[in-house]
């Protein structure tokens, strides 16, 4: 597989991902990705990406109810 911005090989490795989002960081410690061995540059499997994602919702849908203010 070639990365997309550099045509570097790509490597299977378990790597870090974070994000800041409306107030709250989230930080996964180890995913499965496609690392560029050139940039750098992360990709992700769909199933991970949907793994993130449902995370993030989740995540969301609990601090909605955490922050509720009457």
């Amino acid at each position: 597989m070639k990365c997309l911005f550099c045509s570097g090989e790509m490597e299977k490795a378990m790597v870090p991902y974070a994000i800041d989002r409306k107030g709250y960081h989230l930080f996964i410690e180890k995913i499965p990705a496609y690392v560029c061995s050139q940039c750098g540059e992360k990709y992700f499997q769909e199933k991970e990406a949907e793994a993130i994602q449902n995370m993030i919702r989740e995540l969301e849908k609990k601090l909605q109810d955490v922050f509720v203010v009457a």
